[in-house]
């Protein structure tokens, strides 16, 4: 197992660039562009020029809203040798969480494609454009999808760079730490407000390297990524897992299942990621069969419990012998545990892996904060090389998830056996995880108490076979009101991301409660479940 490194992001890059110069870096199959890493590690090289001359400072923050684009790659490495923050924008926000997330990250340039599925990011923008006093520290608008724009495309930053000398990129790439904070993402909070989680070049490029070996994975290997990268999944465990070991990144810009085939076959990759939703999607095309998928070996599940029948259908009908699952959150960079390539697949299935090498995990009692015997069920809390900074400009929620020992609390409940593998048994708090999507109740009850026909919400989980878990709304109606399903999914729509909005609402007179007055949130779901028939596979 590795050592862990103390390098930056370029500095990994620059590695690979010199070593494996003529290797094939990046390649976007449906697009027709490849890079080898020298041109690859010249494309940053711009990009960090570019950033330079529109004034981005080591250390100021740099928003990215965008699906796969070649552009969000060039940009997650170019930033990383100009020292700016890279604050990943996740692709379902709508309007206010944009609003949100700018002001809150303190973002100085905001990049961003045209539109999303149906979405016009550009409308957002535009709007965000004619609001500009709300937002001091904002910019600069760059489109990345346009050659020309109301807008500064990407090549007028390319341009731009031109006036920026390699000594100047030097100095500026020399000044760097690998303690410095690169890479910001939002997770939202049970408190309804999403935290910047501040991670370094050291927490990513090792925790990228540690993935990496799990998987066997080396500068021979094709990585398809139909992940987003706004995610860690994307980035971490996909981008930059490859570029630690030299392997190929192969990117599809938006997950479509046929693609993803289609891109695995002709650009022989060796591994795939994605969340068990995906999978399912990939085996349940009609043509699953015509594609020839024999170069698969490895890649990750991850985002959300894995059903044994899929990953049983990915090693046979995909043959994915040495898929790995993966746990952790964006708080710890993010993976904590993993399954090996070796490992059976009931240990697969049934297990999260065991911890990592080179960071510490463990199984406590929530309320004692002593450490459990083995098979015992309690909070999974990890320390180490991998846990984030801490929440940006958030102190508060920073002391709350990190102890005085430096130990991260997740918030999720697991047990671990005497060989060391770790089992995720539920939730601390009601967080709902829908297809890979951390869903957290409060917010869209915040959201819903916002409608003037709502007395009272409480968004809970339900089982869902596709989805693993599906949000439902159970809602009280103030006195004298009416209220329909299809009138609460017109008024999310467009306010918060799809993968929020409840797709079951129950109206209910009252709630379960505790006798001191609390509603019981696993008694109210039983009563969803039962009352919408929602089969648990």
């Amino acid at each position: 197992m590795a050592e862990l490194m103390k390098v930056t992001v370029g500095d990994c890059l620059r590695k690979q660039a010199l070593e494996l110069k003529d290797q094939e870096a990046m390649v976007y199959s449906k697009l027709g562009i490849r890079y080898t890493y020298q041109e690859f590690y010249e494309l940053t090289t711009k990009v960090a020029k570019g950033l330079m001359a529109m004034g981005i400072e080591k250390g100021d923050h740099i928003a990215v809203w965008a699906t796969n684009v070649p552009e969000w790659l060039l940009l997650q490495f170019g930033s990383a040798r100009a020292g700016a923050v890279l604050v990943t924008v996740n692709t379902n926000y709508q309007s206010s969480e944009l609003d949100y997330l700018l002001k809150q990250s303190d973002a100085k340039a905001l990049f961003f494609i045209e539109q999303f599925r149906t979405t016009s990011y550009k409308d957002m923008v535009d709007s965000v454009k004619g609001r500009l006093a709300e937002f001091p520290v904002l910019k600069h608008f760059i489109q990345l999808d346009a050659e020309s724009s109301s807008y500064e495309t990407f090549s007028d930053m390319l341009e731009a760079g031109n006036v920026v000398s390699d000594e100047d990129l030097q100095r500026r790439e020399s000044s760097l730490h690998c303690n410095d904070v690169i890479n910001m993402q939002y997770t939202s909070g049970t408190t309804g407000f999403p935290k910047g989680v501040m991670l370094t070049h050291y927490n990513i490029v090792n925790n990228a390297r540690q993935i990496a070996d799990s998987m066997n994975l080396s500068s021979a290997d094709r990585l398809c990524i139909p992940v987003p990268f706004f995610h860690c999944f994307g980035c971490v465990l996909g981008t930059l897992a490859a570029v630690s070991v030299g392997a190929t990144m192969v990117p599809i810009v938006q997950f479509d299942p046929q693609e993803v085939l289609e891109t695995v076959q002709n650009e022989r990759c060796t591994g795939l990621h994605g969340v068990p939703t995906m999978f399912i999607a990939e085996l349940n095309l009609p043509d699953f069969d015509s594609y020839d998928l024999r170069t698969l070996r490895t890649g990750i599940m991850a985002g959300s419990p894995c059903p044994i029948e899929v990953m049983k259908k990915v090693i046979e009908k995909m043959g994915m012998s040495e898929i790995t699952i993966a746990y952790g959150q964006t708080e710890s960079s993010p993976v904590i545990t993993q399954t090996r390539t070796d490992d059976p697949i009931e240990r697969r299935v049934e297990t999260v892996g065991k911890k990592h090498a080179q960071l510490e995990a463990k199984v406590v009692d929530p309320i004692t904060n002593k450490e459990v015997g083995p098979g015992e069920q309690g909070e999974l809390c990890t320390r180490g090389y991998h846990v984030m900074k801490g929440y940006y400009k958030m102190p508060e929620a920073t002391t709350e998830a990190i102890d005085a020992d430096g130990w991260l609390h997740t918030g999720d409940l697991a047990t671990v056996d005497r060989e060391g593998y770790f089992k995720i048994t539920g939730r601390l708090k009601d967080m709902i995880i829908r297809g890979g999507e951390n869903v957290y109740p409060r917010e869209v009850e915040e959201f819903l108490y916002s409608h003037p026909s709502i007395l009272d919400v409480q968004v809970i989980g339900v089982p869902d076979k596709k989805f693993g878990e599906k949000v439902a709304a159970c809602i009280q109606v103030k006195e004298g009101r009416t209220l329909s399903e299809n009138e609460l999914k017109a008024y999310c729509k467009g306010k918060i991301s799809h993968f929020k909005i409840p797709e079951y609402y129950l109206f209910l007179e009252e709630y379960p409660m505790t006798a001191s007055g609390k509603v019981q949130k696993f008694k109210l779901r039983e009563q969803a479940i039962e009352a919408l028939s929602v089969i648990h596979e």
